[in-house]
């Protein structure tokens, strides 16, 4: 399945409709360039979905979720039964993400892709595992149970392009940013010092302790094929390849996709092990404070739509650059041309060589 998706992601984008994207920003009551990213951001969306007019109205978060056997290591201030505690909180819908969703009109999917103990009511049950093992001493999940999270990612995201317009990945896992921060490591060429952050707010003992535990994982596993099903076998976690895979099965299928921060962000330069264009296909909602973020974003090539020193996760920062999309998108279809409101034009570049 994920050769065939591969596979079937479009190479090009139609000019035409990039040519009728420009052709209508210039004739809007402004003038031209403006709206500055604003209307890149239409442009890539027209691009995405094949349409000189994108459309915005259906729109969903969904939250991934997944235990992470590093935790054992004491690389979060927080036990690994917070993971469990808070997709309860997200189904109850008390959570940031929910409150922003509600604020927006924005819709939110909570997915178990590997989450400990008992199924629970109100979510996605997608899941591969009761959690990862502890990939300081054995791979996170087999390569297996690796390809599985990924096509489950690919299979909800075909879904999902027959419901929304605009969709955003968010996360939770107590222990993900060491996951991820092993990843991009492993990806990269980072260092674990460089790659390591404070995640949910570990103190200065508990970060050396996060380097020193990413620092002997990349040694432990340092002969695994630089191949993103073997790197993801030894580090994880579900929710990360999930995401890579929805990434993956979204750009098949034209569905635009904002990605919240680092650890959302590290299943994009998993996703691109698999096809490397796939930034065309993605927006990247924020700069995250987390320290290796940058790194992440500097590595993909990225300028964030929004920065605001967010480091919750969830798909906030998605949700909140959403909004950005929508007024970007609201302006684009909704405002009056130069014709229609009868106010005098610059003649543009294209004009003036007729």
């Amino acid at each position: 399945m994920i050769e065939q998706t591969v596979a079937g992601i479009p190479r090009a984008f139609d000019a035409k409709t990039a040519h009728a994207v420009a052709e209508r920003w210039d004739s809007l009551t402004k003038p031209r360039g403006s709206l500055g990213v604003l209307e890149a951001c239409v442009m890539k969306l027209a691009a995405i979905q094949g349409s000189a007019m994108p459309r915005v109205k259906r729109q969903c978060v969904y939250v991934f979720c997944g235990d992470h056997g590093i935790t054992e290591e004491g690389v979060s201030p927080y036990p690994s039964v917070v993971t469990r505690e808070m997709v309860k909180n997200f189904v109850l819908g008390g959570a940031a993400i929910n409150v922003l969703c509600r604020q927006l009109g924005i819709q939110t999917r909570i997915v178990d892709s590997g989450l400990a103990g008992p199924r629970l009511e109100g979510v996605i049950d997608r899941r591969v595992a009761d959690g990862t093992r502890n990939f300081l001493h054995e791979p996170a999940m087999s390569m297996e149970q690796a390809r599985l999270a990924i096509e489950r990612g690919i299979e909800l995201a075909s879904e999902a392009s027959g419901e929304f317009d605009l969709v955003a990945v968010g996360e939770m896992g107590i222990g993900n940013t060491t996951s991820a921060s092993a990843l991009l490591c492993a990806l990269t060429g980072a260092t674990a010092d460089e790659a390591a952050g404070r995640g949910a707010g570990l103190d200065d003992a508990g970060l050396s302790r996060k380097r020193e535990v990413l620092t002997a994982a990349l040694k432990k596993h340092a002969t695994h094929p630089r191949e993103p099903l073997h790197l993801l076998s030894a580090f994880g976690g579900f929710e990360i390849a999930m995401m890579a895979g929805f990434l993956l099965g979204a750009a098949r299928h034209g569905l635009a996709v904002v990605v919240d921060g680092f650890i959302s962000g590290t299943a994009v330069l998993v996703a691109r092990a698999f096809y490397p264009n796939l930034g065309d296909h993605v927006f990247f909602g924020h700069r995250s404070a987390e320290k290796a973020h940058e790194l992440l974003l500097t590595e993909a090539g990225a300028v964030p739509l929004l920065d605001l020193g967010l480091r919750l996760g969830e798909g906030t920062g998605a949700a909140m650059a959403m909004g950005i999309l929508t007024s970007a998108v609201t302006l684009y279809r909704e405002m009056a041309t130069f014709a229609e409101a009868a106010v005098s034009d610059i003649p543009s570049e294209r004009e003036r060589e007729r």
